[in-house]
Order: C-alpha cells, then sequence, then structure tokens
C-alpha cells in the first residue's frame, strides 16, 4: 500500500498529464485566426483542426480504458504520453492544413490513453471514497486550470513565438510526465480484465465519425446532399447496432447495462451537454474575439483569465461539496452558470464594454469549474471499481463526443452565416439540460440502481 506522500506524487504525475492534454485543445483555439491565415484554411478547416483531436479521442477512449486494465495502466499512460508528445513535434512542422489535420489525429491517439487511463490510476489509489471525491476534485481542479489558461498560453506562444510554437510546447511537459510516471507510478491491473471487443470499437468510431463530419461538411456540401443524408444515415443506423451488440457480449466495450441507472446515465449526458457548451464556447469566444474585436491573440487570451480562475477555484469548492454533500447542488448551480453565462454572452457585439464581457466569462467559468467533480464521481460509481479504467473511458468518451459535436455545432452556425446569438443560445439550452438531469438524477430513487448494477 502507498504511504500518504506517494499517493500524492501519484496525483500530482496523473495531474501534469492532463495539463498537457487540457492544455493543447484551449490552445489550439486561440491560435486557430493565425492558423487560418497562414495555411489559408476555410471555417471547416478550423472546425477539423479541432475535431480532428477531440474526435479520436473520443472514438478511442473505450478501447484504451480496457487496454489499460489489461495490459497495466502505466505502461499505456507512458506510451500515451510519447505518442502525445510525438504528435505534438510533427503539428508544429505541419506545411499544410491537411498534414497539420494528420497530426493533431496522432495526438489525440495518445491523448486518448491520458486522462481515462489517469482517471482509474487515481480510482485504484485512493481507496476511501471521501479521500477519492477529493483527489478527483483536485484532479478537476489542474484540468479546468490548465483548459481555462490555454488561452493565454496560446496568446503569448502565438504573439511571441507564432502558431508553430503552441503544439512544441508539450514536447518537454510530455517527457518530464514520462519521466515521472516510470520512478514514481506504480503498475496496476485489472484482476479480470475484459476481453477486446472489435465489433463494438467500429460501431462506437461509425458513430461518432460520421456524426461529427457531416455536421462540420453540411453547410459547404448541402445538407440535402447524397453524401451528408449518408453519414447521418450511418451514425443512426450504429446506434441500435451497438446496443444489440453489446447485449449481447459476456464482456462488452460498452456495459450498456450501466446506462439502466438514472444516476449513471444522467452523469453521461450531462458530460455531453456541458463540455458541448464549454468547447462550443471556446470556439466561438476566439472567433469573436480575434476576428469580430480585432484584439491580438494575447490580448484574447488574456481575456480569458477570469473564466480560467472560476474555473479552477470552483473546481475545488466543488470537489468539496460533492464529498460533504453529494452531487445535486454543484450540478444544479453549474447549469444555472452556464445558462446564465451563454445567455449573456449572446448580447455581445463588436461594441460591448470590456466589464460586460469579464462578467460573463466569470460567471460561465463558474459554472465550468462546478460541473465536472460531480458528473466524473457519478461515472465512476455506476461500475465496479476493478474496471475503473472502463468507467473512467466512458465518462471521458461523453465528455470528448460533448467537445466534438461543440465545435461541430456551433462551427456549421458560423459558416451558414447564422447570427451568432443563435449559436450562443444552443450552448445556454446546454445549461438548461444540466439543471434538470441534475435534478432528476441525483434523487435517492436514481440511485439505488447504481449500486444495482455492481
Amino acid at each position: 500500500m502507498l504511504s500518504p506522500r506517494e499517493r500524492t506524487v501519484v496525483l500530482l504525475t496523473c495531474c501534469l498529464s492532463v495539463v498537457v492534454a487540457g492544455l493543447d485543445t484551449t490552445i489550439a483555439n486561440v491560435a486557430l485566426p493565425s492558423i487560418r491565415q497562414a495555411l489559408h484554411a476555410p471555417v471547416s478547416g478550423l472546425q477539423w483542426i479541432v475535431d480532428a483531436y477531440v474526435l479520436v479521442i473520443a472514438c478511442l477512449l473505450l478501447f484504451s480504458g480496457s487496454v489499460a486494465d489489461r495490459f497495466g495502466r502505466r505502461r499505456v499512460f507512458q506510451a500515451g504520453l510519447g505518442l502525445f508528445s510525438l504528435g505534438s513535434f510533427l503539428c508544429g512542422l505541419a506545411p499544410t492544413l491537411g498534414v497539420l489535420i494528420a497530426a493533431r489525429a496522432l495526438q489525440a491517439v495518445g491523448g486518448a490513453m491520458l486522462n481515462p487511463v489517469a482517471m482509474s490510476i487515481i480510482a485504484t489509489t485512493f481507496g476511501d471514497p471521501r479521500d477519492r471525491a477529493r483527489a478527483v476534485g483536485t484532479w478537476g481542479a489542474v484540468a479546468g486550470l490548465g483548459g481555462a489558461c490555454g488561452p493565454v498560453l496560446g496568446g503569448l506562444l502565438v504573439s511571441g513565438f507564432g502558431w508553430r510554437s503552441i503544439f512544441w510546447v508539450n514536447v518537454p511537459i510530455g517527457i518530464v510526465a514520462i519521466v515521472l510516471t516510470r520512478k514514481f507510478v506504480p503498475e496496476s491491473r485489472a484482476a479480470r480484465p475484459r476481453s477486446f471487443d472489435p465489433l463494438g470499437q467500429l460501431l462506437v468510431v461509425t458513430f461518432l465519425g460520421p456524426l461529427t463530419a457531416a455536421v462540420i461538411e453540411g453547410p459547404r456540401l448541402g445538407w440535402g446532399s447524397p453524401v451528408i443524408v449518408a453519414l447521418f444515415a450511418v451514425a443512426a443506423v450504429s446506434v441500435p447496432g451497438l446496443v444489440v451488440v453489446e447485449r449481447r457480449r459476456a464482456e462488452p466495450l460498452v456495459d450498456v447495462r450501466c446506462f439502466r441507472s438514472p444516476a449513471f446515465s444522467g452523469a453521461a449526458v450531462i458530460a455531453v451537454a456541458a463540455l458541448l457548451a464549454v468547447v462550443g464556447f471556446l470556439f466561438l469566444n476566439t472567433l469573436y474575439l480575434q476576428e469580430v474585436r480585432g484584439f491580438s491573440a494575447l490580448r484574447a487570451g488574456l481575456l480569458t483569465i477570469p473564466m480560467a480562475a472560476a474555473g479552477a477555484a470552483c473546481a475545488t469548492i466543488s470537489g468539496r461539496i460533492v464529498a460533504a454533500r453529494g452531487a445535486r447542488l454543484p450540478l444544479v448551480l453549474a447549469g444555472v452558470l452556464l445558462t446564465a453565462g451563454a445567455g449573456l454572452l449572446a448580447g455581445t457585439g463588436p461594441d460591448t464594454g470590456m466589464g460586460y464581457l469579464i462578467g460573463a466569462y466569470l460567471v460561465f467559468g463558474a459554472g465550468f469549474g462546478l460541473v465536472g467533480t460531480p458528473m466524473t464521481n457519478a461515472a465512476l460509481a455506476g461500475m465496479p471499481r476493478d474496471q475503473a479504467g472502463v468507467a473512467g473511458a466512458i465518462a471521458s468518451t461523453c465528455r470528448q463526443t460533448g467537445g466534438a459535436i461543440g465545435v461541430a455545432v456551433c462551427g456549421s452556425l458560423v459558416a451558414s452565416g447564422a447570427p451568432s446569438w443563435v449559436a450562443w443560445t444552443v450552448l445556454a439550452g446546454c445549461g438548461v439540460v444540466t439543471v434538470l438531469l441534475g435534478l432528476v438524477s441525483t434523487g435517492h430513487w436514481a440511485r439505488e440502481p447504481t449500486t444495482a448494477t455492481r
């Protein structure tokens, strides 16, 4: 058994990995206008720069969780850090938009091995439920801080060294994380890991990939074009196909029985809605500040500091509330704040005052900070501890899926020429969903099936 000091070092090492993964999503957003000019990218190209990363992670998270449970969490974690660092280096060298998108996909293969495996390492290291809640709260705070600080660091790097530097900065951090993992993180495996499920994995890919591609390319090709209709059809068929296939397997990639629990299902949908709102915000806000307001990348990044500060502070507070009182209060409050923040931003224009913007960022950031810990704990509680890798992967898959859809939807609205308030209203609706499901899925009747699934 690890000592308290050793557990702290393991937690810090896992937090370092989530910093690089979180940074890479938000740091890329602030560089999009610069990349657009340098590589002559259309709006759909900007969407793919973000979604090539988010989508590949979403498709592979479940697989990486089960691989980690079988072959060793530390081993898979180190491999993920290596691939992520290599992909980052290649992104910085990319001469064309296509090469950049491909390198982002390679980054994502490594990134898929980081967050869910880090979460499973934390879950197996901290056995006491209260200690685990605090550890997850710390992990969530660091994730929120890393992601929210991305625009600031990105602005500094883009202004001082150009857009390629935002990818190269990941390389030394990744190397340090590899060394720390090798030295401090103990190896662990599931006592009885699940068998591989190639058909289930294929159906996950054929659902998320075509759905995202259809939403991104719809404005360019036309929503009624044969290609777009075919993509939507493939995605639609994949969902019932996945349910049928997984229910027949003794050890499925996606254990659909977990979704019989209202608490687990609620957490999964909240994860999709909340991250749709957050990643959609990052995409829209970057284009607004740099292309509508004409701000530099540095100034645009600095303006997001209030969101970063509010997110980090509220993530820590959320962990304490969950440990003491459960998930309902932080979930409901998070939904209210996300709705209010997006609603405030729907009223912005070319001449909106700085005080108004900062206030909106504070409100939205507080909602983002509050939501992570309660939905993560609910997801982990829905599966046996021995399958912590799969539980963590499901939670992270829902997050990444929401992020991919957020960029796809918001980018499509921008590309189609819709007024900006329409996209912000969509994000506000995600906050409303969080409130409603936070109330419905956290009652006593909803928590009982979660225990039963164990």
